[in-house]
């Protein structure tokens, strides 16, 4: 069983140095580099002063040297925490403040967001900064401390570790209901489980050639990154700018040879919706992998039509719970555009439970809230006890008081086939016109409708009489000039009355967050907002 994540890449560069470790556009990275300078980078930073536990904040674009950075901090004791440079520098002053990081890892696209984070005197004079381009950097209110030839001077062996499995690897920030960022820590033994499960189930080997799709603040990155370095394959970054071109991305499917994809849903939709996929296309993919969201059941039944030799594969589980905690596996295409696709059972070492207010389990059929106990739970929120208390909880079942429970904030029902099906955010649940309401129900009823490319519903509250108003989002197929009532007469055909959307918004794209999940809080804004015009 491995110690620390940074092993993997060790034991490959011992074993094959000159194999590919990253590939990104033209660019080319072997496990032997990567080793070479992700230990270099490690010594430099404890020269340095950096000590154990320290985290280390990434400001850096999805790239060779950023998963070397990723790699080096490990290897110098810390922790890593990947931010979205593109986000408002009010929100990343945030993140750095909560963390408390002693130095910060950049590129030249960041120089003007450290200009205005590094305007706060407490940030300035506490942080160091280390620069990974070749060239020292500087900005008016900083100078780095060191550049990217800085570190090839130094030995190019691993330093000693003094970690240990237990210990955190890094944090992620998802977003807070109060507006501040919460952390979640994630340890080096809960990366480890998952990926020696999802390794040895999906089969990965030397052979394989993987995608890199998400970006690396969002924690499928980290299957992305560790699946294939712990396997010795080849990592194949997906330039973010292809996100909203699908024939780009089907093309790199193509070019690069991928025999593995991860990603969310929506890179899915836009290749189905835009049909960019021909039959038996791709001929060496083995896997589709996706996470993060519903998928929605047309989009499914496309890509596994044209694709009858790949295995499709649902995960599901939040940034709490370590990349997934649960899989499905499709045994054959979907008849029915609207059946419900399972998110399966628990990876091993993990359980879902579906329980009710009382934390009994509920039988089949019965909608509860969705609970993951397991070795994937994060220890907590960075350094805040209470936010932890509210969601992992002493599991009921258990008298060991160590065993906890995650309360995902989900709903879900076990089915009589012993698996377990997403309902939705136990928040997506409303009450209209005296009837309750799943509102994911309405939105895979909508996204069966040929002629819209995506759509989202979601519910603003109203003074009326009705407690709720359902809205629709959607964006039409390119070309293609759609009108609510068309939709509302689809929908008819196969929901009640009740459920029926009385707000619709017509939009050319939807909006999402850094994830590329759909951004639901913008689009409830995006109603109110119009309902106040309209008023």
């Amino acid at each position: 069983m491995n110690a620390l994540l940074q092993n993997w890449l060790t034991e490959q560069a011992q074993r094959r140095p000159e194999a590919i470790a990253v590939v990104m556009n033209q660019a080319r990275l072997t496990y032997g580099q990567l080793e070479k300078e992700s230990n270099q980078l490690a010594r430099l930073l404890k020269e340095m002063g950096v000590q154990k536990g320290d985290r280390v904040c990434l400001l850096i674009p999805k790239s060779s040297t950023a998963i070397m950075s990723i790699l080096g901090v490990l290897k110098a004791d810390c922790i890593y925490v990947p931010v979205d440079a593109s986000s408002p520098a009010a929100r990343v002053k945030k993140i750095m403040l909560s963390c408390e990081n002693r130095w910060l890892l950049a590129t030249s696209a960041a120089t003007t967001l450290l200009d205005e984070l590094l305007s706060e005197e407490k940030l300035r004079t506490s942080i160091g900064i280390g620069w990974m381009d070749d060239e020292g950097g500087a900005g008016k209110k900083f100078t780095a401390k060191f550049s990217r030839r800085d570190w090839q001077n130094y030995p190019d062996t691993p330093p000693p570790y003094q970690n240990t499995r237990e210990e955190a690897a890094y944090l992620l920030f998802t977003s807070g209901s109060t507006g501040a960022p919460k952390g979640v820590v994630i340890t080096h033994s809960n990366v480890i489980h998952f990926i020696e499960w999802a390794n040895k189930y999906f089969g990965l080997s030397v052979s394989d050639r993987v995608s890199g799709h998400s970006p690396l603040y969002f924690d499928l990155s980290v299957f992305d990154i560790f699946g294939a370095l712990a396997a010795g394959a080849q990592l194949h970054l997906v330039p973010p700018e292809l996100n909203l071109l699908p024939n780009k991305v089907a093309d790199l499917i193509r070019n690069a040879e991928l025999t593995q994809w991860f990603s969310v849903p929506s890179a899915l939709n836009y290749m189905a919706k835009f049909d960019v996929v021909k039959f038996n296309d791709f001929p060496v993919l083995q896997r589709l992998l996706w996470c993060g969201e519903v998928l929605p059941t047309p989009t499914l039944i496309y890509l596994m039509k044209r694709l009858p030799h790949v295995t499709f594969t649902n995960l599901y589980g939040p940034t709490e719970a370590t990349i997934a905690s649960s899989y499905y596996t499709v045994p054959q295409c979907p008849e029915d555009e609207k059946a419900a696709i399972s998110i399966g059972v628990g990876c091993e070492g993990e359980a879902l439970l579906v329980l009710n207010e009382k934390l009994t389990p509920l039988p089949p059929g019965e909608i509860g809230d969705l609970y993951i106990q397991g070795v994937g739970l994060s220890p907590g929120y960075w350094r805040d006890p209470e936010k932890t208390r509210a969601v992992f909880l002493p599991n009921p079942n258990r008298n060991n008081p160590h065993d906890r429970i995650y309360k995902t904030g989900d709903l879900a029902k076990m089915g009589n086939d012993g698996l377990v099906y997403f309902i939705g955010r136990a928040d997506s649940q409303i009450k209209s016109r005296g009837y309750r309401i799943e509102l994911g129900e309405i939105e895979t009823a909508a996204n069966a409708i040929r002629v819209l490319q995506e759509c989202a519903i979601v519910a603003i509250n109203s003074a009326g009489f009705e407690g709720a108003t359902i809205c629709c989002a959607y964006v039409p197929l390119s070309g293609t000039e759609v009108a609510p009532n068309l939709l509302r007469k689809e929908l008819s055909r196969v929901l009640p009355n009740y459920m029926l959307p009385s707000r619709w918004l017509a939009l050319d794209k939807l909006p999402k967050n850094a994830n590329g999940k759909i951004d639901r809080p913008k689009l409830r804004e995006q109603f109110q907002q119009h309902e106040a015009q309209a008023n």
